[in-house]
């Protein structure tokens, strides 16, 4: 590790080879918890390439307790990192696009760098984590969604985690996050923090044969936040597009700001699933809603899109698809 930092620290990138034997050596708590702080830091003081993403993202999908479905399912989710503390607009849309008939493995945490994760959110509603694969088909069954908490299916994750919350910002494994999802999915609909981390991400998901869309918004949002364009790298190539070409309208950052604690964005996050969100925050979770559905079939454009997430939403499809995970 020693010789490893000194080469990151001199403006240096690892090999695939090396990026994936450090990751493996990571989960097997070969290094001190001084050594392993020091690794994630010198990722937020330099760019991570291409190579070094794949070897770790290799890593923990070898490591990772698999969770195989029969049917083509899809995650949606953002590196986080953003430091935006927007509402919870990953799980919301999730929801809504499960509720649209799309079938959601959903990957999440809990929050590093905001308030309030994935998991910090379906805990407080009393959600209970599992990596038993039936239980999670049941869930999938029964709300056409289940939720997989990342530590539960990533060893590496376990000696990281308290590193993680401890320096209480992003590292390398928000990267890694929606990379890794157990579920294997087919399709998926990123939202990442950098352009620079869309382009790499867009570079990788084209060689995986999935159905992808990686997003972020040009004011620096891992997501659509309505707030400002947007761009986005698909199966189809690179586009630029405004809340406009959605139907939506433009919002300011404070009309979807989260909660500042978990018991607030549990709020704000139950008021959009039971139609009592502000016109902005429906607009902003039917934005990534809309993109996911976009991203698993193209056919009909963005339009039609738009129009499946507010019908899910709207009719009380995704409030209802939420009660079923929580009681299946």
């Amino acid at each position: 590790m020693k010789q490893i930092l000194t080469e990151l620290i001199e403006h240096r990138s690892l090999t695939k080879e090396t990026a994936h034997r450090v990751l493996v050596d990571l989960a097997q708590g070969k290094f001190n918890l001084s050594q392993m702080a020091a690794f994630m830091t010198v990722y937020m003081m330099r760019s991570i390439t291409v190579d070094e993403l794949q070897g770790f993202r290799d890593a923990m999908l070898e490591l990772c307790v698999p969770a195989r479905f029969d049917e083509p399912v899809m995650d949606v989710c953002g590196t986080g990192g953003d430091g935006k503390n927007t509402i919870n607009l990953s799980t919301l849309s999730s929801f809504v696009v499960a509720a649209a008939g799309q079938p959601v493995a959903k990957h999440g945490n809990y929050g590093v760098s905001s308030a309030c994760g994935s998991s910090n959110l379906l805990e407080y509603f009393g959600y209970k984590f599992t990596n038993n694969l039936d239980d999670l088909k049941r869930s999938i069954e029964r709300a056409n969604i289940c939720f997989m908490h990342a530590p539960l299916f990533h060893p590496a994750m376990k000696n990281v985690a308290p590193i993680r919350k401890e320096l209480g910002v992003k590292t390398f494994f928000n990267m890694l996050g929606p990379m890794v999802n157990p579920a294997f999915p087919t399709r998926q609909l990123v939202g990442v923090f950098s352009l620079e981390l869309a382009r790499q991400y867009g570079y990788l998901y084209q060689q995986s044969g999935k159905d992808f869309l990686i997003l972020h918004s040009l004011d620096g949002y891992d997501e659509v936040s309505l707030t400002s364009a947007f761009k986005y790298f698909y199966n189809g190539g690179e586009r630029l597009a405004k809340p406009a070409d959605l139907n939506l309208p433009t919002v300011k950052y404070e009309e979807i700001k989260g909660g500042s604690t978990v018991e607030e964005s549990a709020r704000i996050f139950m008021n959009v699933l039971e139609g009592k969100a502000t016109p902005a925050q429906r607009a902003a979770v039917l934005a990534n809603a809309a993109m996911a559905l976009y991203c698993a079939d193209t056919t009909g454009g963005l339009a039609l899109a738009v129009g499946r997430a507010a019908e899910a939403l709207d009719s009380g499809k995704a409030l209802q698809s939420f009660h079923n995970l929580m009681h299946a």
